[in-house]
């Protein structure tokens, strides 16, 4: 097995400025060795990488890495930067930069050892030793193991291992028989005597990647339980696998972290303890305040309430700002809710659409249907879909409570959101009951109960009184003003013609095309959905409606446009992108453009909000009426004006696609690229399937 760092993968006056020129000029060694087959499709897996999570790290560290098709074998390039370069930690730039590539099938051996560097990324000497070091040669040493950092104070050798190389040393960890042989069990009961019962700690790391920041959680926690004197033993789930922890370890631990950006594997066997839920990085960055934090919960009882997973959306910082929170518990809501507005909205369009408008008159299928009858079947599609638009308010809210106090919240979630349906307070009521629900029970969780009623709290307790309190508050406190909010609302919307609805259209049309399947776009189609999901929506509602998909389509149909007149404009990558954003463009994804806007934000995404907000302001001008939430084009005959609509969706793809390629051309060719007419940041991520395996 060939070396995986030599010296002339070893950089020691790098001096690019941006993280994408540090990328490129440490990729540019290793295509030079054979390394890496395809330069610019590697870098854009490592850039699709970076868009995940920022890969700097606190001390001056930066590790930019992915799983790729283009790299040939394992391998590390290492770049020392005099100025540093910004890679998003905390605490500044890196200037001690590791890219790391590894094949898309790489084995587990090839993959012990780079997750072993990244523990060894924790160790301040190892860290010292390469900012010392003088010569190519001598880092890509100590980088393999081969030369040992020397101490920066004398220690004596406490175990047969100590002299082991910094790489192998990990390694050993990183590949060790199970977690618990890696475990500072037996450091802990030590410090801890005989006689006393340390504090035990069970954690799970991991990232997309796996290679990484997995194992660098892994070790920090690991040194942060050492040093609180706790027993905490760590089971990475990485690329190359993971070893289970013991049953018997996770029974006997008095509480949990994980600290993930991927869902974790086999989380109920976790479930009934004090559990931390957060991103990897915060196990990286403040592994000492997690331990603070998970034994506070067990002191006060919070236990996780059984085997359903807490969102990954939740799992962030616990610095985060209440806005940015408060976004992350409406999208959980919104999350679960569109697949009940997608569905039960196609079945009424469809029941529309074989029986007329006047099948919402029907009687009930349960005293009428007739196999032979087209009438019976248009009204069972209709009356399937009106049960399931039923759920719309509950689901809401129900999810809404989930991500704020995981299962918990659902109970009083739920009956809140079916509280808001019943007095008419529709979305707004809905919105109100989850966030009531949520913030009861995290309250109630944060009482100090004796331990012989804890069993009982998830399953009685909690959703007793925090069903009796939602319930309370709706019904006699706050229900009745939301719903006057919601009529008044519903009718200003009945009340919008001329130039109101037409500036409506643009402001929606801008939302959608603004973050491309984000919040911002959420809102604008929870907003449009909210309105015809009744069985009678208003004309204005269905306007909106067709408003919202219209400019949705809009920016993957551009893209797919500007890629077939222009092609030479964009990556081949791109280009093969823009095939598949013709059939999601139709098909109203408006995530088909996020490669694009990705790789060239400050063209793409006006470009399209340009485009958005014409088609928007068009489909009201013409009055097109849609009562599906989705579909695209496969709803046309069920659109009202439908040939106008059509018209409205053509002018603003045409519109986006010549401002993306007007100013793509316009721009300066970037140094390096293969032809004068390349995009200047082609590390940019994609959506292609040849992207960086995550696990």
């Amino acid at each position: 097995m060939s070396e995986m760092i030599t010296a002339d993968l070893v950089d020691l006056d790098l001096s690019a400025d941006t993280k994408e020129a540090a990328a490129r000029a440490l990729a540019e060694r290793m295509v030079a060795q054979g390394r890496v087959t395809d330069l610019d499709g590697f870098l854009a897996d490592v850039a699709a990488r970076e868009a995940q999570m920022p890969t700097g790290l606190d001390g001056g560290i930066g590790i930019p890495h992915c799983r790729s098709e283009y790299v040939t074998e394992p391998s590390l390039a290492f770049g020392r930067s005099a100025e540093g370069v910004d890679f998003g930690a905390p605490d500044g730039p890196a200037d001690l930069i590791f890219l790391i590539a590894a094949p898309a099938g790489a084995d587990d051996a090839h993959l012990t050892i780079l997750s072993a560097l990244a523990r060894q990324l924790m160790n301040a000497e190892f860290t010292s030793a390469l900012r010392a070091v003088g010569d190519a040669e001598s880092a890509a040493a100590l980088i393999r193991g081969d030369e040992t950092p020397a101490p920066s104070t004398p220690a004596p050798s406490t175990s047969e291992n100590s002299a082991a190389t910094p790489v192998a040393a990990s390694a050993g960890v990183a590949a060790g028989s199970s977690a618990a042989d890696a475990s500072p069990a037996a450091t802990a009961a030590a410090d801890t005597g005989a006689d006393e019962q340390p504090f035990r700690i069970v954690a799970v790391t991991s990232c997309p990647t796996g290679i990484a920041h997995t194992y660098m959680a892994a070790e920090a926690l690991e040194n942060a339980g050492r040093a609180a004197g706790v027993d905490l033993v760590v089971e990475p789930q990485g690329s190359a696998g993971f070893t289970r922890l013991d049953p018997a370890v996770i029974a006997a631990a008095d509480a949990v972290i994980f600290a993930h950006d991927v869902p974790v594997r086999e989380k109920e066997r976790f479930a009934g303890k004090p559990t931390v839920d957060v991103g990897v990085k915060a196990g990286i960055n403040r592994p000492t305040e997690l331990i603070s934090e998970v034994r506070g919960k067990a002191e006060r009882g919070e236990v996780t309430g059984g085997s359903a997973p807490t969102p990954v959306e939740r799992g962030g910082e616990a610095g985060e700002g209440y806005g940015s929170m408060l976004r992350k518990w409406l999208m959980s809501g919104v999350s679960y809710m569109v697949p009940f507005v997608a569905a039960g909205g196609l079945l009424i369009a469809l029941g529309f659409a074989i029986g007329g408008y006047e099948i919402k008159s029907a009687p009930s299928v349960m005293q009428h249907f007739v196999w032979t009858q087209t009438d019976s079947w248009a009204a069972l599609t209709f009356q399937i879909g009106a049960v399931a638009f039923g759920f719309l308010v509950p689901v809401l809210a129900g999810y809404i409570a989930y991500g704020m106090a995981d299962r918990p919240g659902l109970v009083p979630g739920f009956v809140g959101g079916m509280i808001a349906s019943t007095i008419n307070a529709g979305f707004l009521g809905g919105l109100a009951a989850g966030l009531i629900a949520g913030g009861v029970v995290l309250a109630i969780q944060k009482v100090r109960i004796p331990k012989a009623v804890r069993g009982i709290m998830p399953v009685v307790v909690i959703p007793l009184i925090s069903t009796a309190i939602v319930g309370f508050l709706m019904f006699v406190v706050i229900g009745k003003p939301i719903a006057s909010a919601q009529k008044g609302m519903t009718d200003w919307l009945n009340g919008l013609s001329g130039s109101n609805a037409i500036l409506l259209g643009a402001l929606l049309g801008l939302m959608m095309c603004f973050d491309l399947g984000g919040p911002v776009n959420k809102v604008a189609y929870t907003f449009a959905t909210a309105g015809i999901a009744v069985s009678s929506p208003s004309d204005s509602a269905m306007k909106i409606m067709a408003a919202v998909m219209a400019a949705g389509m809009v920016p993957p149909l551009a893209m797919a446009l500007a890629t077939t007149v222009r092609g030479k404009l964009f990556t081949e990558t791109e280009r093969e992108n823009g095939k598949a954003a013709w059939v999601l463009g139709a098909s109203f994804i408006s995530e088909g453009a996020i490669p694009f806007a990705a790789a060239d934000p400050l063209r793409v995404i006006p470009s399209a909000m340009v485009g958005g907000a014409i088609t928007g302001s068009l489909s009201m001008a013409f009055g097109a009426t849609l009562r599906a939430p989705h579909g695209g084009i496969f709803v046309v005959p069920l659109i009202g004006h439908a040939f106008l609509y059509l018209i409205a969706i053509a002018v603003g793809m045409c519109v986006t696609a010549a401002l993306v390629v007007v100013l793509k051309g316009m721009r300066k060719p970037a140094a390096g690229s293969a032809a004068p007419g390349a995009p200047e940041d082609i590390s940019a991520p994609t959506a292609d399937t040849k992207q960086p395996v995550a696990v």
